[in-house]
């Protein structure tokens, strides 16, 4: 086959199919400008919508922009009374705070000086404190000087709270020891008061802290065995109890908070011993009880002696009631007899009465008789006689 030939159906060919194409394509653009046309068609309606709405919406919004407008100025005039106002009152206000924040801080100058002078003082007492705590450690250095002051506490507090008849200070039992003091209560018992002070186990214990417990637990009860054995006599009239004076109140507190190494407390340990471990206040309290008691004691037995005295009196009045009902029987008696007398009196003075009238006119008679008759010669008268 001629290829000039086949070139031209191939042409012809191609020419053919771009014709169909072109066909095809102008087919797709009318297809596609009827759709456009339509699509421009709606937006144009939509753009008329949107354009009369937003025409409205411009009417609403100059009505909407009128009426902020004149509220905005309404409140901008409120505003500037109320900024104007405001300024007035916070002027007061801030006058009156700076006056009160003046008067504040002056007196909180003059609290502070205070302050600072009673700091002074306290400083100063603190130093004085600290002076005397060590003159007391000095005095108290040796176990010997503790024990004096420990005696001498002891003293002054039973001065304050008994009478001197009550106690009795370094009281001597039959085995030679002797209490620093001794209570003498109703039945001649007594009871045994001693001042122990382990200050040697305390100062360790402040220092050493609470390595130092164990030595300060068994000192106190050592102390606290001394007493119940040496103190709690009953065959000398000794109750079963006695009291253990520690004469300082850190020391005594230290022995309240302290256990055993079985967990027993330590005043614990001291009552199951029969000792009652006191401190200066505790003993204050103790010895005042121990003499309402005897005031009370007192008082019985004052009321006891009374009422004897009232049995005597009594008895005396009963037996003078007797006497005195003899005494009224006597008289009694003597009162009939004084009656009866008075009667026969009277009987006699009238009989004695008529007797003498009788008499009297007898002698008138004999008068009368003698005056009319001639007397008799003497010897005649006396035979007559």
């Amino acid at each position: 086959m001629n290829p000039i030939y086949i070139a031209a159906a191939i042409f012809a060919l191609l020419l053919t199919g771009l014709v169909v194409w072109v066909l095809v394509q102008n087919t797709q653009d009318q297809d596609k400008n009827e759709a456009l046309e339509s699509q421009m068609n709606e937006l144009r309606r939509d753009l008329l919508v949107l354009s009369t709405a937003q025409t409205q919406s411009s009417t609403k919004m100059e009505t909407i922009a009128g009426t902020v407008a004149a509220r905005l100025e309404a409140m901008t005039s409120a505003l500037k009374d109320g900024v104007k106002d405001s300024a007035e009152v916070t002027s007061k206000i801030t006058s009156e705070a700076q006056s009160a924040m003046s008067t504040e801080l002056k007196n909180t100058r003059e609290q502070i000086g205070q302050i600072q002078k009673q700091l002074g003082e306290v400083q100063q007492a603190g130093e004085q404190m600290h002076r005397a705590a060590q003159s007391l450690e000095n005095i108290l250095g040796g176990s010997k000087s503790r024990g004096n002051f420990g005696e001498t506490t002891l003293e002054r507090m039973l001065e304050d709270s008994l009478p001197s008849s009550q106690y009795s200070q370094q009281y001597r039992f039959r085995s030679g020891e002797a209490a620093d003091a001794v209570i003498h209560l109703r039945d001649r018992k007594i009871m045994a008061i001693d001042s122990k002070f382990p200050l040697d186990a305390y100062l360790r214990l402040t220092q050493e802290g609470e390595e130092a417990r164990r030595a300060f637990v068994t000192a106190v009860k050592g102390h606290a065995d001394s007493i119940a054995r040496k103190y709690i006599v009953p065959d000398e009239n000794t109750l079963d109890v006695a009291l253990m004076f520690v004469p300082s109140e850190s020391v005594y507190y230290e022995l309240l908070k302290s256990t055993d190494g079985k967990g027993l407390a330590l005043d614990a340990y001291c009552r199951s011993r029969n000792i009652l471990a006191v401190s200066p206040n505790t003993l204050y309290a103790h010895l005042s009880v121990i003499a309402m008691g005897l005031r009370g004691m007192q008082i019985e037995e004052n009321a006891k002696r009374l009422s004897d005295n009232l049995s005597g009196m009594r008895r005396q009045l009963d037996t003078f009631s007797q006497y005195f009902e003899k005494v009224g029987t006597h008289l009694k008696n003597a009162q009939q007899c004084y009656t009866e007398a008075d009667k026969r009196i009277d009987k006699a003075s009238n009989t004695l009465d008529n007797i003498l009238s009788s008499s009297e006119s007898a002698q008138t008679l004999i008068d009368d008789a003698q005056g009319t008759l001639p007397l008799p010669p003497p010897a005649a008268a006396k035979k007559s006689a």
